[in-house]
């Protein structure tokens, strides 16, 4: 990459840096995410003890702040003592959000009326905290956007990561107003779909994600992904959308820390 293309500042919206994929070089990954421009990392958990380390990582970390939440692959057995321990670390400091919570149809591995559950739970604690949610959506966008359009009255705000779903879906979406996560899969060479999408989501509802350590791109798939490849997802969304790379940086920096309300 040329150095003249290197964006200045980049917003990661939903990196896992707190897993065990990262214990090794957790300071080092970190080091060369702010070395390619990567300034502010949205690091959401999936169950209470990622919410815990998460939390933890916020509190030592510039850049680094965090979601508290329970995934829907991890939502059997939910119930009032989550609610109370994802309370409490929702007030700690440097937690921006409640995530990564939604609906899961492609594993199925939890009951969907036990997600549906988990998932309104933790949107009226997003609701009570006055924090906005971050939302996994895997194969369940009809059932998942019926249930924000019924419950999902009076959020902060709403982000749906990893966005995979139709134009139809997008719509829907932005009705609501959802701000839209694009990642690593904008680089594979069969996400025709997904690009065609990117092409018409305002600009205003767009942000960045990384995913990592999964959802590596192209150029890095079947290895570990990790924040500093923000950096590609920006060049091939810019592409996408006729923009210099530094105007996508911007534009979706601000977008980020306006969603997160990070000054």
């Amino acid at each position: 990459m040329k150095e003249d293309a290197r964006p200045r500042t980049l917003f990661d919206t939903h990196c896992h840096l707190d897993v065990p994929a990262f214990d090794a070089d957790r300071a080092a990954a970190l080091a060369r995410a702010r070395a390619a421009g990567v300034q502010y990392i949205m690091n959401p958990a999936y169950d209470l003890v990622s919410s815990r380390r998460a939390v933890d990582l916020a509190r030592v970390e510039r850049g680094v702040v965090a979601a508290v939440g329970v995934h829907p692959n991890d939502a059997a057995g939910f119930g009032e003592p989550h609610l109370a321990e994802l309370r409490a670390l929702a007030s700690a400091p440097g937690v921006a959000a409640i995530g990564e919570i939604g609906l899961d149809y492609y594993w199925d591995t939890v009951p969907r009326d036990a997600q549906a559950q988990a998932f309104l739970a933790q949107l009226a604690l997003a609701r009570e905290m006055n924090l906005p949610v971050i939302i996994h959506c895997r194969e369940a966008y009809g059932d998942l956007l019926a249930l924000l359009r019924a419950h999902g009255g009076g959020l902060a705000g709403l982000l749906l990561h990893a966005f995979a779903g139709s134009r139809e879906d997008l719509d829907a979406a932005l009705a609501l107003g959802a701000y839209i996560g694009i990642g690593g899969p904008i680089t594979y060479p069969k996400a025709h779909a997904l690009r065609e999408v990117v092409r018409v989501i305002p600009l205003d509802r767009l942000v960045l994600e990384t995913d990592a350590p999964y959802l590596a791109p192209q150029a890095h798939r079947g290895r570990r992904n990790e924040p500093a490849y923000l950096v590609e997802i920006a060049h091939h969304v810019a592409a996408l959308r006729g923009l210099s790379v530094d105007e996508i940086a911007q534009i979706t920096l601000d977008n980020g820390r306006r969603l997160f309300r990070l000054g």
